[in-house]
């Protein structure tokens, strides 16, 4: 019996998964529709922090991929609720793009470069050094430092571009003081998304394309796993790794035919 059989709640990661270079995976959109003629809890997961749900959903739409913005939780989102939880209705300066700007306000956060409770740091293809001395002059006054996701780079028409893991370990390198990353692999990402699907750990599967975010995060929130080979990694790869995925397929359109 897979892995996929019983699970009622999926998160799926996005880029690597349901879309990469700038194209659907093939049968993804039919993956998506069995997950919702079956009645199955799903949500879109994403560590990209630069595009608001609402954003993302028209990225999707793009590509031939139907997904609503209720359906996406990226990290910006899980971002803004950590901050919220700890320091209610707080203060924050504030790196990033819409995605990170949004989510912080609908949570109540207040935006500064004074005395903030916060620095966060998102992705942005607009890095300052303005804004990096801002940030760092916080921090050593006292401002904790969160960062939306911990990959050091991002995919660029010419080639990697400088991703928020290498911008936060700039100011890390600065202060230092270690960024906090909400965005995958910490498992606070998962138990929020399964918190908003009403799922349960126990009969939820984390599908995705990389081992050190996807998989990861999955494999300590107590998660079947699913990788899958149609984005990052090669099956090869995974071979010295200490945690393994329950399963590994080529793509989404393996699995529509067991949910």
């Amino acid at each position: 019996m897979h892995a996929s059989d019983l699970a009622q709640s999926w998160l799926c990661d996005m880029d690597g998964v349901l879309i990469s270079d700038g194209h659907m995976v093939a049968g993804a959109d039919d993956f998506l529709a069995r997950l919702r003629a079956t009645n199955r809890r799903f949500l879109v997961l994403t560590n990209n922090s630069f595009l608001t749900p609402e954003g993302q959903s028209e990225r999707l739409s793009a590509m031939g991929l139907e997904v609503a913005a209720s359906e996406i939780w990226t990290s910006a989102m899980a971002t803004a609720r950590f901050v919220q939880s700890q320091h209610p209705n707080g203060s924050a300066f504030v790196i990033g793009e819409a995605g990170v700007h949004e989510a912080l306000a609908q949570v109540g956060y207040r935006e500064s470069d004074e005395a903030v409770h916060y620095v966060v740091l998102g992705e942005t293809q607009d890095y300052s050094f303005e804004d990096f001395s801002t940030a760092i002059g916080l921090i050593e006054r006292g401002s904790r430092f969160v960062a939306t996701n911990p990959e050091p780079t991002g995919p660029g028409a010419k080639g990697s571009l400088p991703g928020c893991g290498a911008m936060a370990r700039l100011i890390e390198s600065a202060t230092g003081v270690q960024p906090y990353f909400l965005g995958k692999p910490n498992p606070i990402m998962i138990r929020e998304a399964l918190n908003i699907i009403d799922g349960h750990s126990k009969s939820a599967v984390m599908v995705g394309d990389r081992m050190e975010t996807d998989i990861l995060a999955g494999v300590e929130a107590g998660l079947s796993t699913i990788l899958v080979l149609s984005g990052v990694t090669e099956e090869h790869e995974i071979r010295n790794l200490p945690f393994r995925p329950s399963r590994i397929v080529d793509s989404v359109a393996d699995l529509t035919g067991e949910i």
